[in-house]
C-alpha cells in the first residue's frame, strides 16, 4: 500500500475513535463551552459559534500531523 493510502487509513481510524469518544459522552462538560465560545440567545432563537473550541481542535490536529510528518 502506498504511503498516502496508509495515511488516509490512519486518519480515518483516528477520526472514528474521536467520534466514538465524543458520542459516548466524553467531553460533554467542557467541549463547546470554553471561554470565548459565542452563544447568543433571544427568545426561541439561539446562535452558537464555538470559535475557541474550533481553534483548540485545529491546534491539536496540526500538532499531531506535524509530529507524524517528522
Amino acid at each position: 500500500m502506498s504511503e498516502m493510502g496508509k495515511l488516509l487509513v490512519f486518519i480515518g481510524l483516528v477520526l472514528a475513535a474521536a467520534g466514538a469518544f465524543l458520542w459516548l459522552g466524553a467531553g460533554k462538560g467542557w467541549l463547546g463551552r470554553l471561554p470565548g465560545d459565542i452563544v447568543y440567545r433571544k427568545g426561541n432563537f439561539t446562535f452558537y459559534f464555538p470559535i475557541i473550541t474550533s481553534l483548540l481542535i485545529s491546534l491539536l490536529l496540526t500538532l499531531i500531523l506535524w509530529l507524524f510528518r517528522r
